[in-house]
């Protein structure tokens, strides 16, 4: 069963690549996969439980940044970094990840990673919380207006905008934080 789960999954991803998330319906899905749509409900019980078991599966395919103890700038460079590409290797990828319910463990073992930098970083809980999920939604509305436009600009110029933009959040954040020793 686990591995029909998987199976439906992939072909739930590979559909998002050709219609995109506004096309990806459960009878599609289940056409291409040659059942009925209720079948494909044995799996996944709802269309929301299968788009966040697809969200699950970009964020678990971003790599966690190897990035030295205590740079707290670096590691947020390299895990917004991470996230875009996961996002931009599938079509309307950041659509997909704002729409999800149930973070799943994955996205929430990425989030408290970032926390957890920026606690050591000598952030309060609360503003390190906050910090991360406003580089996240940066990350995602970036990517998203990215995919949206299709690309309009070269790439080169879109990174370096995208450093930009991450840079201001992180001079803002490290603002917050107390005088490294």
């Amino acid at each position: 069963m686990a591995s029909r789960r998987q199976e439906v999954l992939t072909a739930a991803l590979d559909l998002l690549e050709e219609v995109g998330i506004d096309d990806l319906t459960v009878r599609r899905l289940a056409q291409r996969l040659g059942v009925q749509p209720g079948a494909l409900y044995r799996h996944y019980p709802s269309k929301r439980a299968l788009l966040d078991a697809m969200v699950g599966h970009i964020v678990a395919g971003a790599p966690a940044p190897a990035v030295p103890a205590g740079d707290w700038a670096g590691h947020l460079r390299a895990m917004a970094a991470s996230g875009r590409e996961g996002m931009l290797a599938h079509r309307d990828g950041a659509r997909l990840l704002a729409t999800f319910y149930d973070p799943g463990p994955d996205a929430v073992a990425s989030f408290m990673r970032i926390v957890e930098v920026l606690r050591a970083a000598g952030a309060a809980e609360r503003a390190a919380v906050v910090a991360t999920d406003t580089v996240l939604a940066y990350v995602n509305g970036f990517t998203m207006e990215e995919q949206a436009r299709r690309a309009a600009t070269p790439r080169p110029e879109r990174d370096r905008d995208f450093q930009a933009g991450l840079d201001l959040i992180i001079a803002g954040i490290g603002a917050t934080l107390p005088p490294a020793p």
